[in-house]
């Protein structure tokens, strides 16, 4: 038996062991920023992994699991998803995030159902000037009954002195007034190449295509650096509204101005006002800077390819293609430069290391670019280089996607707004080679989706609709078009995410739920994975996050 003086020693080295053990477990409670729980979590990972929960810290994802699991973690921030859905932050694979910024403060012509619908809108909204300018985007001839393209004489009639600046929307062609006309100095005399000025009766109809437009572009006041700031931040609030967190600008261009674009948004990233991630394709006429300073990376900005435009629109019947339009005889559409050119520049970008990303909408302007393609990069499996569009692709050139690695980068909703007027254009049998995402996706198994907002709508799950169901938001047609094109559901998140982010060299950093990647992150109120086709649409984003930061919470 111990004595007092003996026991007492004991009880404080017992009481001390007690308290190293306590001090070590605590010690091994990790903490987090915060934690999410009670939800359907897809991870995108290479498993396609669903879980209940997961766990933020420093703006990154720690760890995901059950809810047992990740309750383990020490954290303030507790949020319960409710039941809900989480996915990885959308993406815009082909966009002009910051020309929708700039056309949001345009007259809005889309939906527009006749040429004289679109004159008593721009009479409506004629005092909404930019620059003293009317500037107005979104006409469809092809909505229209009468299909025909409009000529300027009612607008030179109700506009005889302002400059009156109306962009199809496929952003290939423009119906302007005899006043922008002058001002950009074109008469009977003009000559473009790589584009149009359409001519009738001895007179200027008014209305460019593709290189044409150019010629008025140029005379364009530009705008000024607050409201350059202005455009990017309004992008960015209508993207996060619909769950986008990253997005490729698919050509940013300087027209104009004494600054760059692409400095501008870094910035403004720099300084966390812009949060929206930006791959940015730079423009070819920028190479010469970009062969100097290099390619350019950080968290939020990437700059490493460049926009060629190869050819036009297949809507304005600028798209080039290997035989004739079917609706116009002897109209092939036209390339916007020649192949001399397109292959030197092909041949500088590769030697930079650069991504070339190439439009080509037409089967002879893909075939043309796949052939030069393969010449600066069968070597190169990991160049990464991608055909933007690829929206009529004869059959025969598949093989080139497959044999060099190319990455097709498509629109899905491309094909339901085109197929009312696709094969009139083109005919049945080079429909097979059309809008074909599952063919091409099968090439490599990968397929990067973008909308080519603002040419369509913003909202990344219309393309999602469009890519797995094939069909327009009223249901027709009724067995989806081209059918046999679709996609399926994982593939098609898989292209608006994962996919997206590997074309933009990011795949390590975004566009799965994984450990170590940002925390982007969007919850949806509905299940775009099991829910039914017809509301697929339709379906609400509850609040996006960038970081573990939320950016967007519907309802506030």
């Amino acid at each position: 038996m111990l004595h007092k003086n003996q026991a007492q020693p004991v009880y404080l080295l017992i009481y001390f062991a007690f308290f190293l053990l306590a001090s070590s477990c605590q010690s091994k409670v990790q903490k987090a920023d915060a934690i999410y729980y009670n939800g359907i979590v897809y991870s995108v990972d290479s498993a396609f992994s669903k879980f209940s929960a997961f766990a933020v810290r420093d703006g990154k994802i720690l760890e995901l699991g059950t809810d047992e699991k990740i309750m383990e973690y020490e954290t303030q921030n507790k949020i319960d998803l409710k039941g809900k859905f989480v996915y990885p932050g959308f993406q815009d694979a082909h966009c002009h995030f910051y020309g929708y910024g700039t056309d949001l403060k345009k007259i809005w012509l889309i939906g527009t159902k006749s040429f004289e619908d679109v004159l008593d809108t721009l009479s409506e909204h004629k005092g909404q000037l930019i620059g003293g300018w009317i500037f107005g985007r979104g006409w469809d001839q092809n909505d229209w009954d009468n299909k025909v393209y409009p000529d300027n004489e009612l607008l030179n009639t109700l506009f005889p002195e302002t400059p009156v600046f109306l962009l199809r929307i496929d952003g290939h062609a423009a119906l302007v007034n005899q006043v922008a006309l002058d001002r950009a100095g074109i008469n009977m005399n003009t000559a473009v190449s790589g584009g149009q000025i359409e001519k009738k009766n001895g007179k200027l109809t008014g209305l460019l295509i593709d290189g044409a437009v150019d010629l008025v572009y140029n005379v364009i006041p530009a705008i000024s650096r607050t409201e350059q700031k202005a455009a990017l931040m309004n992008a960015q609030s209508r993207c996060f509204e619909v769950g986008l967190t990253s997005v490729t600008d698919a050509g940013i261009e300087n027209t104009g101005l004494k600054w760059s674009v692409i400095s501008l948004i870094d910035s403004l990233q720099q300084k966390n006002e812009l949060l929206m991630r930006v791959n940015a394709m730079a423009a070819i006429e920028e190479m010469v800077r970009y062969q100097t300073k290099g390619k350019y990376k950080t968290d939020y900005l990437n700059v490493r390819s460049f926009k060629m435009y190869c050819d036009g629109a297949l809507g304005s019947r600028g798209a080039c293609l290997l035989k004739p339009y079917r609706d116009q005889k002897d109209h092939y559409g036209f390339m916007i430069h020649p192949a001399t050119y397109l292959d030197s520049i092909a041949s500088e970008i590769a030697s930079i290391g650069f991504q070339l990303n190439s439009h080509c909408i037409g089967d002879s302007a893909n075939r043309v670019m796949l052939k030069i393609y393969e010449k600066y990069i069968g070597a190169k499996p990991d160049a990464r280089w991608r055909i933007e569009h690829a929206q009529v692709v004869s059959p025969d050139d598949y093989i080139y996607y497959k044999r060099n690695h190319i990455i097709p980068s498509m629109q899905p909703v491309h094909a339901t707004s085109d197929m009312y007027w696709a094969e009139d254009r083109i005919g049945a049998e080079r429909m097979k080679g059309a809008y074909a995402l599952k063919d091409l996706m099968m090439q490599n198994g990968i397929l990067a989706a973008g909308s080519d907002f603002p040419v369509e709508y913003i909202n990344p799950l219309f393309g999602f609709y469009a890519a797995v169901v094939r069909k327009d938001q009223k249901g027709f047609p009724e067995n989806g078009f081209s059918i046999e094109n679709a996609l399926t559901r994982e593939e098609a998140l898989k292209a608006m995410t994962i996919w997206t982010s590997y074309a933009a060299f990011t795949e390590n950093e975004t566009g799965s739920l994984e450990p170590g990647k940002f925390a982007d992150f969007v919850i949806l109120e509905e299940d775009i994975l099991t829910i039914g086709e017809e509301k697929l649409w339709q379906v609400k984003v509850i609040a996006t996050y960038i970081n573990g930061k939320k950016v967007f919470q519907r309802g506030e």
